[in-house]
């Protein structure tokens, strides 16, 4: 039988697998009842399974039987999140989440489901695998690098074998037909950095501003500023996004506070206009404050790179799409996508790909449905034997390729 056929058969488990998780979201890198579910998943499954040390990571490596003794043991890592966010659920579900303020609005339950599907249907297959595979089941990519934290605890030397290639996909509760996958080679997510502000001014009575020194009034001018800085000073065909999700200030109506904070998150794809952009933000939020007679303390704080799909890898992932599927089923991004992913820290160590996968939920239109982060975001479980397939065929191919 085919991998495909083969995650049919175990679609109703990843399916009770993945709304029992829905239920149970857990935010950033400690994720006690997600890995505790993960674990009972994968036992008793020809596994070696780790967990981490920093972080509820779990590690499990299949070694293939098929190698020949002294043979080289080429080695596929396939990675699937497992965190939730801070979103409280409006989807109506008879699965709703238990946990107050916390949602797998991201798809991240499909995921790990999706990855437990891939390791039962490769472990059937052990005996004809001519090496191995990493399952890489990661918490804290919302935020957390929790990528980042399993590659200093080893993930990429779990086999004792230097990953080949690394592949993950990511569910879209819009964008894409359900069922269809979408990537492009080269940059496929953007860069993500946080700017992080605070003005200090002086406080007092709000009927008398001449008497003291309003921060919100400038805050306010930075924020708009810095989106003119944009289309002033950046090329308009290497985008950046600035976008402020949080500000906060004073108390009352009629008190002018001492300070005003904001928080901006910042996408950009390509190293010189990252830097770029830090130094002009900076910069800019230094001389308004200044101009008003006011202080400012601005950081701009790195966090994950451009995801980068290695060109071979993205067309080989894209031909296993077509062979699998049907060639209607891949549908190439004509431009990346300013969201970003810590799954970028992989590929820029090991040659990989990254794909999307359609889980719309409805009949409409995709593209008018709620996208992955709304509290509305839902997403159709139909395709996670799909998804496990695919991530089960890409390790196959790959390591028939050594």
């Amino acid at each position: 039988m085919s991998l495909l056929s083969d995650a049919g058969e175990i679609a109703p488990d990843l399916v009770a697998l993945r709304r029992e998780l829905h239920q149970i979201p857990e935010i950033g890198l400690d994720l006690p009842l997600t890995q505790r579910t993960v674990l009972s998943a994968l036992d008793g499954l020809p596994l070696e399974v780790r967990t981490g040390t920093a972080l509820s990571s779990v590690t499990a490596v299949l070694r293939g039987g098929a190698v020949p003794a002294g043979g080289t043991r080429p080695v596929v890592l396939l990675r699937g999140d497992m965190d939730a966010l801070p979103v409280a659920e409006a989807t109506g579900l008879d699965y709703v989440s238990k946990h107050a303020g916390a949602m797998h609005a991201c798809g991240h339950d499909l995921h790990t489901a999706g990855l437990v599907g891939a390791a039962r249907l490769l472990c059937a297959r052990r005996a004809e695998l001519p090496g191995d595979v990493v399952f890489m089941f990661q918490p804290g990519e919302e935020g957390w690098d929790g990528a980042g934290h399993m590659i200093a605890e080893g993930v990429l030397a779990a086999a004792g074998t230097p990953v080949l290639g690394a592949y993950g996909l990511h569910v879209m509760s819009s964008l894409l037909p359900r069922g269809v996958v979408g990537s492009r080679p080269g940059p496929l997510m953007a860069a993500s950095d946080g700017l992080f502000v605070t003005v200090q001014g002086a406080g007092g009575h709000g009927s008398r501003p001449q008497d003291a020194l309003d921060p919100v009034q400038v805050a306010c001018e930075i924020v708009t500023a810095l989106q003119t800085m944009l289309t002033r000073r950046i090329d308009t065909f290497d985008p950046v996004v600035i976008t402020v999700g949080s500000f906060h200030a004073g108390t009352r109506r009629n008190i002018i506070p001492d300070e005003a904070t904001f928080e901006a998150t910042v996408r950009t794809f390509s190293p010189a206009v990252r830097d770029r952009v830090r130094a002009y933000a900076l910069s800019l939020c230094e001389h308004v404050a200044a101009a008003h007679g006011l202080r400012v303390d601005a950081r701009y704080e790195p966090e994950y790179p451009v995801t980068v799909n290695d060109a071979a890898e993205h067309d080989f992932a894209a031909a296993t799409v077509a062979d699998l599927f049907g060639a209607d089923r891949y549908q190439p991004l004509p431009n990346p996508v300013t969201g970003a992913e810590d799954f970028s820290r992989i590929l820029e160590r090991v040659p990989g790909a990254y794909v999307f996968l359609g889980a719309h939920a409805g009949d409409g239109d995709p593209l008018e449905a709620p996208p992955n982060h709304s509290p509305r975001a839902a997403f159709d479980d139909s395709v996670l034997p799909d998804g496990a397939a695919l991530l089960a065929e890409l390790a196959v191919r790959r390591l028939a390729r050594g």
